[in-house]
């Protein structure tokens, strides 16, 4: 009969401190993955891109991946451009900004407008409860954009601008404000929007004003609403027909920005 291999000692469970060192190290590896995914992003994709010929996107997808091949020959119908914005979680915002000021060199009157209604945003984000120390750096950033267009700015000034990680993310801070502030200044209707038992002022904290948070319809009316600036938003998904769906915000409007938006991710559209 074969002797019995001598057991081996059993490790005690981990706990108290134990646990707790390794959860840290598990999130600590996940951030660290994170932060080296969000490293390889920017290396290959800038914040925004130059104009590039809409056919583009026939590349980024199979040629037998007839949904999207086909989808893309009707949005060409339509549009003739497209300029990408890095997928950071950011880029609703980003394009949004950027498409409107774009729009604003050969717009002045819009541009007094938007500039006005820019101005006094501050002061009613403030009002709201808002603390002025906090939020002033990012208001005037947007301010000293609006400025340089407002003097003249040509186009590859603010792309320039744009492609600045410290004047870009400052933009999308402040639109983030300002789509948290119209959210709550509105809560009763938005209220209607959100799924559970979350209130609208916990939705924004969570959802909204954090940084790389991706944005969906809700934040989309939201903005639009703030700064009356309307966006139109192609949809494309695998969804069945061989066309995007255009839906417009607010309804009815005339759109001011164009945008393409894939799972996750928006794009600029140029007609």
């Amino acid at each position: 009969m074969a002797a019995e291999e001598p057991q081996q000692p059993q490790p005690e469970p981990l706990g108290g401190d134990a646990d707790g060192v390794n959860c840290l190290a598990y999130d600590e590896a996940i951030m660290a993955q994170q932060d080296r995914i969000q490293q390889e992003i920017a290396v290959q994709n800038p914040l925004v891109s130059e104009r590039l010929e809409l056919a583009v996107l026939y590349q980024e997808y199979a040629q037998d991946d007839h949904v999207y091949q086909e989808k893309i020959k009707a949005l060409l119908q339509k549009y003739s451009h497209i300029r990408k914005t890095r997928p950071d979680g950011n880029c609703f915002y980003r394009a949004f900004g950027f498409a409107h000021l774009e729009a604003l060199l050969g717009d002045p009157r819009e541009l007094q407008r938007f500039k006005e209604v820019s101005a006094r945003s501050k002061e009613e984000l403030v009002a709201m409860g808002f603390t002025e120390f906090t939020i002033e750096d990012f208001h005037n950033t947007l301010m000293e954009l609006i400025g340089r267009v407002e003097a003249g700015a040509a186009l590859p000034e603010l792309l320039a601008a744009f492609n600045d990680p410290g004047t870009s993310d400052y933009v999308v801070v402040y639109l983030r404000l300002l789509t948290s502030g119209c959210l709550q200044r509105h809560h009763r209707f938005f209220q209607h929007f959100l799924e559970g038992s979350r209130s609208v002022k916990e939705f924004c904290q969570q959802e909204v004003e954090p940084m790389c948070k991706e944005s969906d319809h809700i934040h989309i009316i939201a903005l639009a609403r703030a700064l009356r600036v309307p966006v139109l938003v192609e949809y494309m998904d695998r969804g069945e027909g061989g066309a995007t769906h255009p839906h417009v915000f607010p309804e009815g409007s005339q759109p001011r920005v164009c945008l393409l938006y894939r799972p996750g991710h928006y794009d600029i559209l140029y007609k």
